[in-house]
């Protein structure tokens, strides 16, 4: 934010008061962050296999309470409750309407400056660009690398106050969008990685459900815990392992062998995967491709596994992580289906300056520019569906993989 602020604070027409409301902003809106960072975020939409299976329809749905304010609050609501209550970061900040102010800009406030929340959140904010390079680097991965400065020094706005940036660097934006599409198909949902993931998130929903080891029942108590300075101070990490090692010695047999896999870093086994390319405005693709078809016969079939070889259904792990499009909140899409979307979503679309327009033009979507490959990609998605089982015994998982190969 800071670099921005510096290459392209003139063109972007801000006041003192703006920058330093966004560093501010930068500097705070993951506070939020559960321990484990994602991990306890949606845990109501986990899928349990003895609860999917006696679904009537193919495709997975919530299973917990449909109350939204009962549900787990995202990362950034929970931290405007931390920036707005911890006194502290409150009177640092200079007083509870300050700190509103800030938090209205990392939580996407309707309150908050439009154009300015971009900056915190979009498809090129600079959360997004800061941490694809770090990850790329870190996993020893060239996916991630992206032409950064020319990015950063070609942001401005137009007459209006509309962020977007100059047709030269549209190239440079589209390699944006495709490192953070081959990211988290390389990194972010390894199939090692993703399994171990799901297998405590699977841990924390069913200590959830049934109450055991203090895990928060809801969203009100979460709220609670981020609003008790002493209590935050120990919703770390250490709160996860805490919840884990108690498991250990859980008398419910899916909850205790979870929490040993964890524990002892022992990744659930990949049966089956399935992937594939889904045309998102076409229905016959949406409904029937080859990740739908492997629910199906997970619905019919996983049952009987379960029984033949001895384990727990609730040991099968259901995983789909979220699709991925070259913008991660439905940027990909065509405009008519642009203007039917809620103006939050429709604004985070990155903008881009005409090639040959006049300086009182307005910028438009990125993927309404035929020449741009993201054009051609529109209302694509990649869709991913695997099936773990948590058991050590080679030999089971060497027959189970044979058997669910032949679905």
């Amino acid at each position: 934010m800071a670099r921005i602020l510096n290459v392209a604070g003139d063109k972007l027409n801000l006041s003192d008061s703006d920058k330093n409301d966004l560093r501010l902003a930068a500097l705070l809106h993951d506070i939020g962050h559960y321990p484990y960072s994602h991990l306890m975020e949606g845990v109501e939409d986990v899928i349990l296999a003895e609860t999917f299976v006696k679904q009537n329809k193919s495709h997975i749905s919530r299973t917990l309470e449909p109350d939204e304010e009962k549900r787990y609050p995202s990362h950034e609501e929970l931290g405007r409750v931390i920036v707005c209550n911890q006194a502290d970061i409150r009177d640092t900040l200079g007083g509870k309407d300050r700190a509103e102010q800030i938090a209205e800009l990392f939580t996407r406030s309707a309150a908050a400056p439009d154009q300015l929340s971009k900056l915190i959140h979009s498809s090129l904010d600079m959360d997004r660009l800061d941490y694809l390079v770090r990850d790329a680097r870190s996993a020893g991965v060239p996916y991630g690398e992206i032409d950064l400065n020319y990015l950063l020094q070609n942001v401005r706005t137009s007459p209006t106050g509309m962020i977007g940036i100059d047709y030269k660097a549209m190239t440079a934006a589209e390699q944006f969008l495709l490192a953070r599409f081959f990211m988290h198909k390389a990194v972010y949902f390894h199939k090692t990685t993703f399994g171990l993931e799901e297998a405590f998130r699977q841990l924390i929903r069913r200590c959830r459900d049934k109450q055991r080891h203090n895990v928060p029942r809801d969203g009100d108590e979460v709220r609670k815990i981020a609003s008790d300075p002493k209590k935050l101070l120990m919703f770390t990490d250490s709160f996860l392992d805490r919840v884990s090692n108690e498991a250990l010695k859980d008398q419910n047999i899916t909850i205790k062998t979870l929490a040993h896999a964890i524990v002892y870093r022992r990744p659930p086994k990949l049966l089956r995967e399935e992937y594939t390319m889904v045309d998102e405005a076409n229905e016959e693709s949406r409904k029937h491709n080859s990740c739908t078809s492997l629910l199906e016969k997970c619905k019919t079939e996983l049952p009987a596994l379960a029984r033949k070889h001895e384990i727990p259904l609730g040991l099968f792990l259901l995983a789909q992580p979220k699709s991925i499009r070259l913008e991660k909140r439905g940027a990909l899409m065509t405009q008519e289906q642009a203007t039917q979307q809620p103006p939050e979503p429709k604004d985070e679309l990155i903008k881009v300056f005409s090639r040959n327009g006049r300086n009182a033009d307005e910028p438009k979507s990125l993927v309404d520019f035929s020449e741009s490959v993201l054009h051609a990609c529109a209302q694509r998605s990649f869709r991913i569906v695997r099936l773990y089982v948590v058991e050590q015994d080679h030999s089971k998982v060497s027959k189970m993989r044979h058997e669910v190969r032949v679905w």
